[in-house]
């Protein structure tokens, strides 16, 4: 599994230097040999790298050494021809913190692809008739620290594709975009049979039953299912904005709610950023990152006053909520 998650951050990360790097090789014309034509896609390329140090050394009111970091990756590909436009952007973040006395611990995991393609009527309309595609999974196992003995989350347990068509307002002059859909199929994936038997991120759990042998323990009837779609509304905005000289402020915020299951019952992903700009290279950033779904439960650990084993059980869906403060280096490339 580790060479699998170390072969697959390597092939995103060559594939994306690799198109870069053929955008940027510059050919001499030939005598007489026209220019070619101005390419219809446009590219986005951005690595960084944030990091966070503290030491302390016979420091007399005391502390604990830490250092951090995180990694992030954006990168975007936009097709646009007369009334069509084709968006696709992949984003990947991978955080961990090391402080003394604990284990390396994981801050960050994301895996991001969101692809929209969209038709509009003349080439002066904001407006699009859209589809959109989105998948979202983690990296590696997630632990509600300082237990690690039990996973909470795994690669694809959970997984989140959405699926639908509706309307999009794309602004380019002012950077900001709004699509609403009436018709959004949501799909949840939890392939990890165990985190399915729990019933974790809304799938349906495993079914037991008393073992007639031995009533102290259950008998496994049906395990829990990995798979659980929804049909609902989705409405996404992003919006990114140069406040002041050098300070850009963006925001993302994806809504959804579900016709069948609990209709106004709304699960939110809100990630807000303000990025301080040194120069090309560096770049200092706030980040709040807001998450309420009501399928998520909290997991909470539980001691067994008679065994002394710990177990986890669910606390209810509570929101989410990760603050980010770094400072660090950028590198954008064609």
């Amino acid at each position: 599994m580790k060479l699998f998650r170390f072969t697959l951050l390597l092939f995103l990360f060559t594939f994306a230097t690799t198109i870069s790097a053929q955008g940027i090789i510059k050919t001499t014309l030939e005598p007489n040999q026209e220019p070619e034509a101005p390419s219809n896609w446009t590219k986005k390329n951005q690595l960084g790298f944030d990091i966070s140090e503290i030491a302390f050394v016979n420091w007399s009111a005391g502390g604990t050494s830490s250092i951090s970091g995180l990694f992030k990756g954006e990168f975007a590909r936009t097709y646009v021809k007369g009334n069509h436009k084709w968006f696709n952007e992949l984003i990947v973040k991978y955080g961990l913190n090391k402080q003394d006395g604990t284990e390396l611990r994981k801050t960050d995991d994301a895996l991001i692809f969101n692809s929209t393609y969209g038709f509009r009527k003349d080439t002066t309309s904001n407006w699009y008739y859209s589809a959109k595609y989105n998948f979202s999974t983690q990296f590696t196992d997630g632990y509600n620290y300082p237990n690690r003995d039990i996973a909470i989350s795994r690669p694809f347990a959970p997984a989140y594709i959405f699926l639908g068509a509706g309307a999009e307002n794309s602004n380019k002059a002012k950077n900001r975009t709004f699509y609403f859909s009436p018709i959004t199929l949501k799909t949840t994936l939890v392939l990890d049979q165990y985190l399915a038997d729990q019933g974790a991120f809304g799938v349906k759990k495993a079914v037991y039953a008393p073992d007639p042998l031995d009533p102290a323990n259950n008998i496994l009837i049906e395990q829990g299912q990995k798979v659980k779609a929804e049909f609902g509304i989705l409405l996404t905005a992003y919006m990114k904005n140069e406040i002041f000289k050098n300070i850009f402020y963006e925001n993302r915020l994806s809504l959804y709610t579900d016709y069948l299951n609990r209709f106004g019952n709304v699960d939110v992903d809100y990630d807000t950023r303000l990025d301080l700009v040194v120069n090309a290279y560096v770049k200092a950033n706030i980040g709040i990152h807001l998450v309420y779904d009501d399928d998520i439960k909290t997991k909470k650990d539980v001691v067994d006053p008679t065994t002394g084993t710990t177990s986890q059980v669910n606390d209810g869906p509570r929101a989410q909520l990760r603050q980010v403060l770094g400072v660090g280096l950028v590198y954008a490339f064609q």
